[in-house]
């Protein structure tokens, strides 16, 4: 039987909730604090497996949903919707994707996307980086690819790649 952390998260990952949170000052600890409880829907301060990775996107991080799954010890797609984690069971786990996790550089973003700019002029076709965003890595859905590339595409059907990550990065 699965089951995530019976009590002691700090087994799971070596080190003890409060020993993560002396890593952390109190405004950040209350930043924390209030992300999770804006994901708790029900108030009993606790929240569904499947919002663990969004929690941690919405406090800055980027992991990626096998990370997330991997950190919750891989459960079943039902348990996702049935099994909770409370904010004890939930710093461990945020601290763990952000001591192994930075977030890539601009110029690391745009040298990615280089390798789509056939013409060396700083875009790239919409049409291409829709079917990429969709059938690669972590696929995204037609909704976010719509949403991410909004307002980007020009006339010719193409995006300005550096323009893309700059304003994905500033949030």
């Amino acid at each position: 039987m699965f089951f995530f952390f019976s009590h002691e998260p700090s087994r799971r990952f070596g080190s003890s909730t409060n020993t993560i949170m002396s890593d952390y000052n109190e405004d950040q600890i209350a930043e924390f604090r209030d992300a999770f409880a804006l994901f708790d829907r029900s108030g009993e301060g606790k929240i569904q497996y499947c919002q663990c990775g969004d929690l941690m996107r919405a406090l800055g991080m980027n992991p990626t949903n096998a990370e997330v799954d991997k950190l919750l010890g891989n459960p079943r797609k039902d348990e996702m919707q049935s099994k909770y984690l409370d904010f004890e069971q939930f710093l461990p786990m945020f601290h763990a994707i952000s001591k192994c996790k930075e977030l890539g550089s601009l110029e690391e973003f745009v040298e990615g996307l280089r390798v789509f700019d056939k013409d060396g002029n700083g875009t790239v076709m919409a049409a291409e980086l829709r079917h990429v965003l969709g059938t690669l890595g972590e696929k995204m859905s037609e909704d976010e690819i719509e949403q991410l590339l909004a307002g980007h595409e020009d006339g010719n059907g193409c995006i300005n790649y550096e323009d893309l990550v700059n304003q994905i990065l500033s949030g």
